[in-house]
């Protein structure tokens, strides 16, 4: 028997897929990854403005530099929250990926840590210095401590210094790369450790209270807002930048973490 359906069917059929598809147009879904602290943190309290403008945010945390930049280059995220520009452009000509900040929200001073010193002075000849062994990072680190003028760098070394380029070690400290995250877990290990921020707040440090020195607020090294080329101009993006640049943020970050991190907005 030949299929038959009515035209009066039809029209309910079209009408209902009409306001299905409008409905999902509405109601979009932002999937962004983030470090645990200060990051997810931030994102979590921009989620209830965010659901009011039709953007449901759908946060993943990550606890590695690598992955979210590789899985937002794939399209399998929309956008991260966990980088700086320096490292973002590292990241971009290492790997051949085109990922772009869409807006700045924090800086998070970069701090010195040890559970074996309680001053700078006490540092011992021959001390172990942790750095993290990205790219970007250690060579913050190691300008960190060429201001404290510990060591020397080379004429030109910028921020993508590395160990080799240390050309005066008056106290012959020595040097070890760890992976970011490691870093709070090796103070036991270690006589000093350059810690970020995020990194040494998770651990319970508080840079204000426990860093021997820190970064000053000048720092260029902005937490940004990370998606690729295409999505840059999108609706829901360009709502997320807004929310985390608001007003309301600048407040929340600075009675939150008292100057462990601070607005860059």
């Amino acid at each position: 028997m030949p299929f038959t359906f009515s035209r009066r069917a039809f029209t309910a059929l079209l009408f209902s897929s009409v306001l299905a598809a409008s409905g999902a147009a509405q109601a979009g879904t932002l999937v962004i990854a983030a470090s645990e602290v200060p990051h997810a943190q931030l994102l979590e309290y921009v989620k209830p403005a965010l659901a009011k403008e039709g953007v449901a945010l759908e946060i993943k945390v990550f606890s590695d530099h690598v992955q979210p930049n590789l899985l937002v280059a794939d399209k399998q995220l929309d956008a991260n929250f966990f980088q700086h520009q320096p490292y973002l452009d590292t990241f971009n000509r290492d790997r051949g990926t085109k990922l772009v900040s869409v807006g700045q929200v924090h800086v998070e001073p970069f701090a010195a840590y040890s559970r074996k010193i309680k001053s700078l002075g006490d540092l011992k000849d021959g001390a172990t210095v942790a750095l993290p062994n990205d790219p970007s990072n250690s060579g913050r680190a190691l300008l960190l401590l060429q201001k404290q003028k510990l060591i020397v760098l080379r004429e030109g070394a910028g921020i993508t210094a590395t160990p080799a380029d240390v050309v005066e070690n008056p106290k012959k400290l020595k040097f070890r790369e760890l992976e970011a995250a490691m870093l709070p877990r090796a103070l036991d290990d270690v006589d000093l450790a350059l810690i970020n921020t995020n990194y040494a707040l998770e651990a319970q440090l508080v840079p204000t209270r426990d860093a021997l020195f820190i970064e000053g607020a000048e720092s260029p090294y902005a937490n940004i807002v990370v998606t690729r080329e295409d999505n840059r101009d999108s609706a829901d993006v360009k709502k997320l930048v807004s929310a985390l640049q608001s007003r309301d943020v600048r407040t929340f970050i600075e009675q939150q973490y008292k100057g462990a991190v601070v607005p860059a907005f």
